[in-house]
């Protein structure tokens, strides 16, 4: 069998891999420890991200024809393929935050959503929020204009339940108040009877 053939499925898998895809980055993994890159895959793996090791002769292939043949330049030296096909900005993401503790790991170029960056755009790229992050504020600046309304509503009920108390208690206040005035009439009614003798001994 031809040498071609046997590199052609391997050309239509890299092909495959990058069709309909959001990002593609091309990384220089040498220098990485085993720990390193034990890391680094996990990561990738767990926010749904390839990277595979492929020769730059089979992905100059499988390029032809596409956005990626704008990364043909890159393809020097080792090089490992890491592709998004959901998150067009996780793979800059986690790769430059990765390359800051792992100094060994160069971050080539790459492609998002068919534009070409290098490791410097790709850097700047990686400073932008995960969708997950940009929902969860978006759906936080929904929520607070509710959650304060909500709050101004309770505290006006609170308000009106207090004003609405407040006269049931003042006539139990006034009676309290009026209640010493009176004590100096019954007084009187009580000692008038007690002039009466008074004038029958002048008589």
């Amino acid at each position: 069998m031809a040498k071609v053939e046997l590199k052609q499925p391997v050309v239509q898998t890299i092909a495959e891999d990058i069709k309909d895809a959001q990002s593609v980055v091309l990384v220089d993994y040498r220098g990485l420890t085993v720990a390193e890159d034990t890391a680094l895959r996990k990561q990738l793996r767990e926010a749904g991200i390839l990277y595979k090791v492929c020769k730059n002769t089979m992905m100059k292939r499988a390029f032809e024809g596409t956005d990626c043949a704008q990364l043909d330049e890159h393809l020097a030296g080792p090089s490992a393929l890491v592709v998004s096909k959901d998150d067009a900005t996780a793979p800059a993401r986690i790769l430059c935050n990765f390359a800051k503790s792992a100094e060994a790991l160069e971050v080539k170029a790459g492609v998002v959503e068919g534009a070409v960056y290098d490791a410097a755009g790709l850097n700047e790229l990686s400073k932008i929020p995960s969708r997950e992050e940009l929902l969860s504020k978006l759906l936080g600046s929904m929520q607070s204009p509710i959650t304060n309304l909500a709050r101004v509503l309770n505290q006006i009920a609170e308000q009106c339940g207090a004003a609405e108390e407040a006269p049931a208690e003042v006539p139990v206040e006034a009676a309290a108040e009026e209640a010493p005035a009176e004590a100096p009439v019954e007084a009187a009614a009580e000692e008038a009877p007690a002039e009466a003798p008074a004038e029958e001994s002048a008589e």
